[in-house]
């Protein structure tokens, strides 16, 4: 594994003012931004994808949590959820090959296809426990759409049919249409897959590696209390979010139990005849960063991280240098990116940290849910 070799600033810079700070009734710090603007108000329908195509259509995906669920995918249209593709696809009922089970991931690519994972992990593959795996193992159920946004029509449907679906838990993906190849983060089996586009095979490298797996000794904290389950589990995440730059050169990645942030030429990923070690030989150490859940590159070479424990969105911009871009409390588990051609960056909110499962059974969701979006740098 290489090292970063620029100079790293430890410093994170806070690059927007407007910042104000206080205390809440119970001690805690209390952060407001007025360059956060919401976007769309969901109610109590959690998002988790968030991807804009060229001309600034947003798109939203809702993961199936059960009585509040309505659709997988959506666009925003005038700040309301409507169904995307068609009514059709988000059907609750039907044959899974022709509607939406699990929308994990949305990702509009450089040629303005929208792509949509549809990820429903096998128990073992969930990031949502400590001490993940059944005893009896189930199959997940993946598959990814490449829709035409000219036409709004599915244009072709990938299933994974070589993956080992007892263990793999598909979270995040982005598309190289230059090496026609999909990039994925498996945090269930501390994964990255490689998707060829041309034949719907798949590669999985870098498992179990120490850059895509979780470090155990960092257990998430919120207001003072750790992210744990009634059994005192913490959350743990492996390889979580992934960015690709828009010249398609690197692929970054990270786990979200880990500070380092990661990545590698494209070029070695699409390279089949390297070997694991010598894959991992190529992996370049971006240094420390912060617990994340998203990635997103822009243009200029900045790489976005969402926040979480300090309710901010973060870039490591080209010179090494950690910057905040906005810090408020509203931040609740930022999640998925989207970049405009209108200069803002979209992103939702999933509130993770709040669900019953973590708070002794009690469910501390503040409603709504929103999408909101911040002027970039």
């Amino acid at each position: 594994m290489t090292t970063f070799k620029k100079c790293r600033k430890t410093a994170i810079l806070l690059t927007l003012l407007g910042t104000m700070t206080s205390l809440n009734t119970n001690g805690q710090q209390h952060y407001h931004s007025d360059k956060l603007i919401p976007v769309a108000d969901l109610g109590k329908r959690r998002a988790i994808g968030v991807s804009v195509s060229s001309d600034n259509r947003l798109f939203v995906s809702f993961p199936n949590q059960g009585k509040d669920h309505l659709y997988g995918l959506t666009e925003i249209v005038k700040g309301q959820p409507l169904p995307f593709p068609d009514e059709a696809w988000n059907a609750h009922s039907g044959d899974s090959a022709t509607r939406f089970v699990n929308v994990q991931d949305l990702s509009v690519d450089a040629e303005d296809n929208l792509w949509v994972l549809d990820s429903k992990p096998a128990p073992k593959g969930s990031i949502f426990g400590g001490p993940n795996g059944t005893a009896t193992p189930a199959e997940g159920a993946f598959k990814l759409l490449k829709i035409n946004l000219a036409t709004n029509h599915v244009e072709r449907v990938y299933t994974f049919d070589d993956l080992d679906k007892s263990t793999a838990g598909l979270n995040d993906m982005r598309i190289d249409t230059d090496k026609d190849l999909a990039y994925l983060s498996d945090p269930g089996r501390a994964a990255i897959v490689v998707l060829d586009l041309r034949s719907g095979t798949t590669r999985t490298v870098l498992q179990g590696h120490a850059y895509t797996t979780a470090d155990p000794d960092i257990v998430l904290t919120y207001d003072g209390k750790e992210m744990r389950d009634r059994s005192g589990n913490p959350f743990r995440s492996n390889v979580n979010g992934i960015a690709l730059t828009r010249d398609n050169r690197y692929f970054y990645f990270k786990p979200i139990n880990k500070l380092n942030l990661y990545r590698i030429e494209t070029q070695y990923l699409a390279n089949a005849s390297l070997t694991d070690t010598e894959l991992a030989s190529h992996v370049e150490d971006m240094g420390e960063t912060t617990v994340t859940h998203g990635l997103i590159a822009d243009d200029k070479g900045n790489i976005y991280l969402t926040s979480s424990m300090d309710y901010s969105i973060k870039y490591l911009s080209p010179d090494g240098t950690l910057h905040t871009l906005v810090q408020d409390s509203r931040l609740l588990w930022p999640d998925s990116f989207g970049i405009g051609s209108d200069g803002y960056l979209y992103f939702s909110c999933a509130q993770l940290q709040r669900d019953p499962q973590w708070n002794d059974g009690v469910d501390k969701v503040e409603y709504p849910y929103q999408i909101y979006k911040v002027k970039l740098p």
